[in-house]
């Protein structure tokens, strides 16, 4: 939700409340401690439109189409209660597909995330038979290490020999820059990704839409795989690039942008950090480190970007 403004009387935040729902627009009146009525709309992607329309009113409050927009607006609220319930009545007792696992439910593109996640793990014998799934790796070969320098060796490599990477991908396996994140070791890992992807997901999903998170789950996870996989070579896999990412983004546009409805609370962002300086001293095994630092740097960039373009 956001708020597109204020007026002083709660009979004229109603009425162009009424307004706003006959122009199709959901929203929500709120008194606010100061006296002033808050106007609130549901769909990020009408704030310019609501806003607009608020001058206008402001300007002429008396003009006849504003006071006829009540009954037109209870006329579709009336309309819309009674699809609502012949909607229930059709579903009888039985649950939604999607119902809600939290506090803003359960997303369907993190639900098919999710399941494309599963499926995989399942095809891979549970990380026991990672060649099943090869074709889902960033690339099935690497630069050799010349200067036998090991892993930093690699990378001074991969770095040089810019014509000799991800062969697979520049004869046209574009997805290949993307499925990495599907990919999963172990029981643990697949179940601690999946959790926080369903929270963090849906909670994207919720407040903004899914559009914007199926955006920054293809995004997030190209720049994620290519950073690990300049420095470490291919040999990885798993959603955390995109968690942390995720985790970055709700983060600091919560912060920065209130009104966004996106928030971590602090102990949340605190044990996320404490446990990416875990894998990063290897205190939990061997994992992309790099992709969990260049996933939370991007997350916090676009926040950042996005909490300026909205403010």
């Amino acid at each position: 939700m956001r708020i597109i403004g204020y007026l002083d009387d709660e009979a004229r935040a109603r009425a162009f409340s009424d307004y706003l729902y006959a122009q199709g627009i959901e929203n929500e009146v709120e008194r606010e401690k100061d006296g002033a009525w808050a106007l609130w709309i549901h769909a990020e992607e009408e704030l310019e439109k609501a806003k607009a329309l608020l001058a206008g009113y402001r300007q002429n409050a008396a003009d006849p189409k504003y006071q006829n927009a009540g009954l037109t607006a209870q006329t579709l609220r009336e309309a819309k209660k009674k699809e609502q319930s012949d909607y229930e009545k059709r579903l009888k007792k039985r649950r939604h597909l999607f119902r809600p696992m939290t506090g803003y439910g359960f997303g369907p593109v993190t639900f098919l995330l999710i399941g494309i996640s599963v499926v995989v793990f399942v095809l891979s014998k549970y990380g026991r038979d990672l060649p099943a799934i090869h074709s889902l790796f960033i690339s099935e070969t690497d630069v050799p290490d010349v200067y036998g320098l090991g892993v930093w060796g690699g990378f001074l490599r991969r770095i040089t020999a810019v014509h000799e990477m991800l062969p697979e991908v520049r004869q046209g396996e574009l997805w290949r820059v993307f499925t990495p994140m599907f990919i999963h070791m172990t029981i643990t890992h697949i179940l601690f990704n999946m959790l926080w992807l369903r929270d963090l997901g849906s909670m994207i999903e919720a407040r903004q839409s899914s559009l914007l998170l199926a955006v920054l789950v293809l995004v997030f996870a190209a720049g994620s795989n290519l950073a690990q996989y300049f420095v470490a070579g291919p040999g990885f896999g798993g959603m955390s690039g995109v968690v942390y990412a995720l985790v970055g983004y709700i983060w600091i546009r919560g912060k920065l942008d209130p009104g966004s409805g996106l928030y971590l609370h602090p102990t949340t962002v605190t044990m996320s950090i404490i446990w990416f300086f875990a894998c990063l001293f290897h205190l939990v095994g061997d994992v992309a480190n790099t992709a969990h630092a260049a996933g939370l740097l991007m997350g916090m960039t676009w926040g950042w970007l996005s909490s300026i373009r909205h403010r």
